[in-house]
């Protein structure tokens, strides 16, 4: 029997289940206990492990939640990077990995502001890794109780999502909405955004092009497909990287039609279906938002972050769905030709486009799964 045969016949099968099994079954198969981070965030006995709660919800690439966090004093804490949870291929100088420490690090800012704390953060206190992380910590973190307005970014810290599906191409982005995103440019940095139609063409194809770059390239391949977790089991039990949940997906999973195998083989049914899927998700892009800067050294990365996690929740806050889209900007051999396009595009001569997000209305997506908070603390 063809992969294609099965795949319709297990496509019908699980229609009839879920057909039969209504709410009941799909309710089976979410994840409940890899989500409950989200449920416990603002929890625990001292103002910063309530601020960590929150913390951990940040994004990370491929979502590795790459955070260590040691406590050091009764409002003190270091922030260490788990060297394990790096993309060496697809990130080879960790420059997405320290963005998203940044990020790690604002929502903590946003989270203590809100309970009436000033966050006072040290990036690198020790100093800072080059090209690669090392085992000196990331960030000094102590907090003071302050009197302060909070941030209104707080309430969408439990809401915001990364959406990696379609977008509606009915339904464009108001440029008043977009304008307000360039208010969260930092020193050193600029937040840009684009809904010129010319400028959204070339970037959906670019942006198309370095995906398919990405998954047709072994060693960043195998990154992403060492992070995927197949079924509720399995996100469970390792509640990190890219989660394929739902009772479809896992009737597929069950079939052998949907497994690291079959995503590792770019011959495939799953491995080409997938392509298509991504290709029509990229090409419903409907504005882009980028962030860069005249440098590009670590202290700046953690900028980024900051800003990035604050441009994502100001996005939520509009009701916008926002997906990074960091192929293009990836630093290995065989993703030269996007990433040089990109930068002529988007960057000023010499400075590095840092992040590059697609906007666009959808359907709320489920959040991703997360590690607790206790077993992302060292030295408890």
């Amino acid at each position: 029997m063809s992969t294609r045969r099965k795949f319709l016949l297990v496509l019908g099968g699980s229609a009839v289940i879920l057909a039969a099994g209504a709410a009941g079954f799909a309710l089976t198969r979410t994840p409940h206990a890899a989500l409950k981070p989200w449920r416990d965030a603002g929890t625990g006995d001292t103002a910063i492990v309530r601020a960590l709660s929150y913390a951990i919800l940040a994004p990370s690439p491929h979502n590795l939640q790459p955070w260590a966090v040691e406590l050091l004093g009764p409002e003190e804490a270091a922030l260490h990077c788990r060297l394990d949870r790096r993309l060496p291929a697809a990130d080879p100088f960790d420059r997405q990995t320290v963005i998203g420490l940044g990020c790690f690090l604002e929502t903590l800012r946003i989270a203590a502001r809100e309970a009436g704390y000033r966050a006072e953060i040290t990036p690198f206190p020790e100093g800072a890794g080059a090209p690669r992380l090392d085992a000196r910590p990331v960030a000094r973190i102590r907090l003071v109780a302050e009197a302060g307005e909070p941030d209104p970014l707080f309430a969408a810290i439990l809401e915001r999502r990364t959406n990696r599906g379609s977008f509606d191409t009915a339904r464009p982005v108001p440029a008043a909405t977009l304008d307000e995103f360039a208010r969260l440019s930092p020193a050193g940095a600029a937040v840009l955004t684009t809904t010129d139609a010319a400028t959204v063409a070339t970037l959906r194809d670019v942006t198309w092009r370095a995906f398919e770059t990405e998954m047709l390239t072994p060693a960043p391949l195998a990154e992403s497909n060492a992070a995927m977790r197949f079924g509720k089991a399995e996100i469970e039990a390792a509640p990190d990287g890219l989660a394929m949940s739902g009772a479809m997906l896992e009737a597929l999973s069950l079939a052998g039609i949907l497994s690291p195998a079959t995503m590792g083989d770019t011959g495939s049914f799953a491995f080409r279906s997938g392509l298509d899927m991504w290709k029509k998700a990229l090409s419903t892009s409907m504005a882009f938002l980028w962030i860069t800067t005249p440098v590009n050294d670590r202290a700046i990365q953690i900028a980024v972050g900051a800003v990035y996690m604050r441009a994502h929740l100001a996005a939520t806050l509009a009701g916008l769905a926002f997906h990074p889209l960091s192929q293009a900007l990836e630093e290995y051999p065989e993703m030269a030709g996007p990433y040089r396009e990109v930068h002529d595009l988007l960057a000023p001569p010499g400075h590095t486009v840092q992040m590059l997000v697609r906007l666009g209305y959808a359907p709320a997506v489920a959040p991703s799964p997360r590690w607790p908070l206790a077993e992302r603390m060292v030295g408890a």
